[in-house]
């Protein structure tokens, strides 16, 4: 019987969560089998992994052969690097002591990369919440303006047709008493001429 680590599908549709299992392979993606070694979920940034390492470690000890995401995963968690090492202390090339330091050395190195890039990724965040907080703050100051503009324009055309009121009743009262006026102009010349008859 050939021994696979595997992913078996869990989760939901668009949203997958994955089973690390060994399982037979002739046996389904989802099927039966023989041991879950961890869970793996890609739906988090970075992805959250959770593997027994030794469980794996003895697994890959015994022959079981993991498919390509599960491998890049074992190497991701320093499994493959724990079944070398004891392969060389199995060999007589390092002792038990030697093998711990490395794998202890590239674990803390590995954990230093990832809390790297989570931090990079909590700044990218915050910048980018500050970049929008800008830019509605932006948005809101030009949205103030616009009303306060729209409110101007409002008030501008009531002044406007007040002062045109105003100027057509000055028109009106100018006219009237130009009209008023008027005759009393031409009645002046007819006096004038009137005197002048009365001379000759």
């Amino acid at each position: 019987m050939s021994v696979k680590i595997r992913l078996q599908r869990h989760g939901k549709k668009q949203k997958p969560f994955y089973w690390i299992v060994a399982a037979d392979a002739r046996s389904k993606r989802d099927g039966r089998f023989l041991e879950k070694l961890g869970t793996y979920n890609p739906n988090t940034n970075p992805a959250t992994i959770d593997l027994n390492i030794d469980q794996a470690v003895q697994w890959l000890h015994n022959g079981a052969q993991p498919t390509d995401t599960a491998r890049a995963i074992l190497s991701y968690k320093g499994a493959l690097l724990k079944h070398h090492l004891d392969g060389g202390v199995r060999k007589g090339a390092l002792t038990q002591e030697q093998a711990d330091a490395k794998l202890a050395a590239w674990i803390d190195e590995k954990a230093g990369k990832v809390d790297a890039k989570k931090d990079g990724l909590s700044k990218k965040q915050a910048e980018a919440k500050a970049k929008a907080l800008k830019a509605e703050v932006v948005a809101n100051e030009k949205r103030v303006n616009a009303a306060a503009e729209a409110l101007k324009a409002a008030e501008a055309p009531e002044v406007a047709e007040e002062e045109v009121a105003e100027e057509e009743v000055a028109e009106e009262v100018v006219a009237e008493v130009a009209v008023e006026e008027a005759p009393a102009v031409e009645e002046a010349p007819a006096a004038e001429e009137t005197s002048e008859e009365t001379e000759a």
